[in-house]
């Protein structure tokens, strides 16, 4: 017996069978290809008190199920944000309101047909009329659909929905006939308004400050527990005025995304989200009374078929209404055909004062076995839309091939691996349109890799002879290990819109010369992923791929001509080369590649980028002479005459001839801040020269360091000094041959050390060393400074014009 042992706390034993339960089962589900959620809730059904009562504790495991509806909704929130929600105002009031009111009085009517009273018979219209705003997101975020027609038709109901909530948790009471006066009824319900606004206005104005003074602390821990923090602490206060916790989570989220840091908080609480999500779903089937549903089979799949008939016809009847086509209509009437998980809570609600759905009191099992098998039939619903709607616009297996389930991401290929791959193409995904163009690339000469998340892809890719590198190719470790810095092109092929949105964002700050070229199917995408930073943007399915591999073989210095006859070639039996599945007979394409075909490039000057403004001189000095311009294009029109003086403007497109090592020496002059509302990691390289600051930095020249007035109070500002930078990065970090996150300098004897949020913190080491207490930040556009005895930050006044 071990002195220290303990016995396990009492919950621990049912919080692994849950999680254990719900792994196996959304395995057993995706071996089906059923979506997790599927396997979730069919989970809870198994473990839960009415089969195997392997779990009894249902309030724990309904306050994790809590959890993760508001983290869900809160990581829903981040991906909108106030204006977008402002252009839904049609869909929320009018759509919503038009299908909650059909779909109560509908199932209203419906009953009182069979001889239910009126209260009852409204009361149950009310637990009907809700869908699930969980299952649906979910769905929709799996597949990239929640920025197309049905995603946003499907958002505007569900967030009216939810607000109608309150408004019927309110009525309650009055069809229990319990009820106050109307006048309580009213005030309660200006109450929930009245704080809506109050924490969107009030949290606007507050949030993009407060996170970016947690971001600047470098703290990824202080950032999280901030980011929590808001989220719960809105849901709360939102509940105090009868709001529902999902719903204030939304706002939370929609404050947040009014911040640049919205993309970083996404990838913070992902893993929670996830974890809490899946909980919920579990929850959710553990209400499930099996044997109920087994001896009432009739009465069940009767409330099955009124549900669904009442749902999808007033679902379809009100998106009509708002002026969509047929297929929009069709697909978000089965998407929203099921019974929401706050129906559970208002029928909780109806039970205590009295009231039961069908004003029977054997209703409430009913009611709980058709709510839990509707949420099973959604994903089958989901696509059942999807393909009813393919059909209706001929366009079925485009909205079929955007279903499929989510991967972890997989790091087990290391950057060793792809370091002979230089002047490279980096494929990003392997859906369908990826598929067709590397058929294409294969023996074309031109070298290139595939990223991708899916495991059968992957294997696909590798079966075919190509370097695959598996990965969520979103993330900048990723982007690294395919050596970006290194790479020439990046084509985004993804599906997903969100996704190649961030991908494009990603590798954009990191290989400010990378080529990249997106693909995107509707006009609306086009704009946001040339904010993003993409250089290229095309659209439409195959035609787009043809603008793809044409760019690519411009990029190669391959001649008109041939690029021509490529295009015919691709084009040629109705586009049969990308279409057909299977490998191509002979390569498509044999490209001559010379030596300058790898060695030039083409880069755009973007808003913010250092090199605005500086000369075509300056641009060969950084890179040490081994960079040269071959042309310079402004508005389209090649200039005659490219002089060492000539200065780059905002806008210009140039085509660059120099060795990787020199693209990646000028590739800082390049780099522009990232788009408003994306926060993009901008750490150093591994097993590269550590760039970003270090690059800046001029051991010639002399620095001084002049606090705002006010700034502080620090009582050791006598031993600031103008300094010269000691070293061009973290002068222990280059001693030891390592990397550094920030650079800080020392403001008393121009010593360079790392920050904080480095592994060495050398810059705090150097203060402990010789009790110099003044640093400021080496970082681009950043000039504050910090005060180690005082524990303040230091503002530097601005400088004057010309300086």
């Amino acid at each position: 017996m071990f002195p220290l042992a303990s016995a396990a706390p009492p919950f621990l034993q049912e919080i692994v069978i849950l999680i254990a339960a719900g792994a196996v089962m959304a395995y057993v589900g995706h071996r089906f290809r059923l979506v997790p959620i599927v396997g979730f809730l069919l989970a809870g059904a198994l473990i839960g008190p009415n089969s195997l009562a392997l779990v009894k504790d249902l309030e724990l495991v309904n306050s994790a199920a809590e959890l993760g509806v508001i983290l869900l909704l809160f990581s829903i929130g981040l991906e909108f944000s106030l204006e977008k929600l402002a252009r839904l105002k049609l869909l929320l009031f009018g759509g919503g309101g038009l299908q909650v009111g059909l779909a109560s009085v509908g199932m209203m009517g419906l009953l009182m047909l069979f001889g239910v009273a009126w209260r009852p018979a409204l009361f149950t219209g009310f637990l009907v009329a809700l869908s699930s705003t969980a299952i649906v997101l979910k769905l929709l975020g799996d597949r990239g659909g929640t920025s197309s027609d049905v995603g946003q038709v499907s958002l505007g109901l569900l967030i009216f929905q939810d607000l109608a909530v309150v408004m019927m948790v309110l009525l309650v009471p009055i069809l229990a006939g319990k009820g106050d006066s109307p006048l309580h009824f009213v005030w309660a319900f200006a109450k929930a308004l009245g704080i809506i606004v109050a924490v969107l206005v009030v949290a606007r104005r507050l949030m993009p400050r407060l996170l970016e003074v947690v971001a600047r602390t470098c703290s990824p821990e202080l950032f999280l527990l901030t980011v929590i923090a808001v989220c719960f602490g809105t849901a709360f206060l939102t509940s105090l005025a009868g709001v529902s916790v999902s719903l204030g989570a939304f706002l939370a989220g929609l404050v947040v995304s009014e911040s640049r840091f919205s993309e970083h908080a996404f990838g913070e609480i992902l893993p929670l989200q996830i974890l809490f999500s899946a909980t919920f779903f579990v929850s959710v089937g553990m209400l499930l009374d099996v044997g109920f549903l087994v001896a009432h089979l009739p009465v069940v799949l009767l409330a099955i078929v009124a549900v669904l008939v009442v749902k999808a016809v007033t679902t379809a009847i009100s998106v009509l209404a708002l002026g969509y086509r047929p297929p929009v209509a069709v697909e978000s009437a089965l998407l929203l055909a099921q019974v929401g998980e706050f129906s559970f809570v208002l029928e909780r609600s109806g039970r205590r004062l009295g009231l039961f759905p069908a004003g029977l009191p054997e209703g409430s099992q009913a009611f709980i076995a058709a709510t839990v098998m509707l949420m099973v039939l959604t994903p089958l619903l989901s696509r059942l839309g999807i393909w009813a709607g393919g059909r209706l616009t001929r366009r079925g297996h485009n909205a079929m091939a955007q279903e499929g389930p989510s991967t972890d991401e997989s790091e087990a290929l290391a950057a060793e691996s792809f370091a002979r791959f230089e002047n490279h193409v980096i494929v990003a995904g392997y859906g369908d349109g990826a598929r067709r163009l590397t058929r294409v690339l294969r023996g074309s000469g031109i070298p290139f890799l595939v990223a991708t998340l899916s495991p059968q892809g992957a294997n696909e890719a590798e079966a075919e002879g190509m370097a695959v590198l598996r990965g969520d190719y979103a993330r900048q470790r990723t982007l690294r290990v395919a050596g970006v810095q290194r790479a020439k092109l990046l084509m985004v092929v993804d599906d997903e819109v969100a996704m190649a949105h961030r991908v494009v964002a990603v590798a954009r700050m990191e290989n400010p010369t990378l080529r990249l070229v997106a693909r995107v199917r509707t006009v609306a995408d086009v704009e946001p992923m040339n904010e993003a930073g993409a250089d290229v943007v095309v659209c439409e399915e195959l035609e787009s791929l043809v603008a793809v591999l044409t760019s690519l073989l411009e990029d190669y210095q391959q001649s008109p001509e041939e690029i021509e006859d490529h295009e015919d070639a691709v084009r040629r039996s109705g586009y049969a080369a990308l279409r057909l599945a299977g490998s191509l007979e002979k390569p498509l394409l044999v490209c001559a590649l010379e030596e300058d075909c790898l060695g030039s490039r083409r880069v755009t000057v973007r808003p913010g980028a250092p090199i605005v403004g500086q000369t075509v001189e300056a641009l060969v000095q950084r890179a040490g002479g081994a960079l040269k311009v071959l042309e310079l294009r402004r508005e389209g029109v090649p200039l005659s005459r490219v002089e060492p003086h000539t200065r780059f403007e905002v806008g210009d497109e140039l085509v660059l001839k120099g060795s990787v090592t020199a693209f990646e020496r000028g590739a800082e002059l390049f780099r522009s801040p990232p788009p408003e509302g994306l926060e993009v990691e901008a750490g150093p390289p591994e097993n590269v020269a550590p760039r970003t600051a270090a690059e800046l930095i001029d051991t010639q020249a002399t620095i001084e360091f002049h606090p705002s007035a006010g700034t502080g109070p620090c009582a050791h500002l006598d031993q600031l000094r103008p300094v010269r930078p000691r070293t061009r990065g973290c002068e222990e970090c280059l001693k030891l041959h390592d990397t550094w996150v920030h650079l800080r300098l020392c403001m008393t004897c121009g010593h360079v050390g790392c920050c904080d949020d480095s592994k060495n913190k050398h810059a705090t080491g150097h203060f402990h060393e010789t009790t110099h207490p003044l640093i400021r930040s080496l970082e681009p556009g950043e000039s504050w400074g910090w005060c180690y005895l005082d524990e303040v930050q230091l503002e530097s006044e601005p400088a004057p014009a010309g300086r």
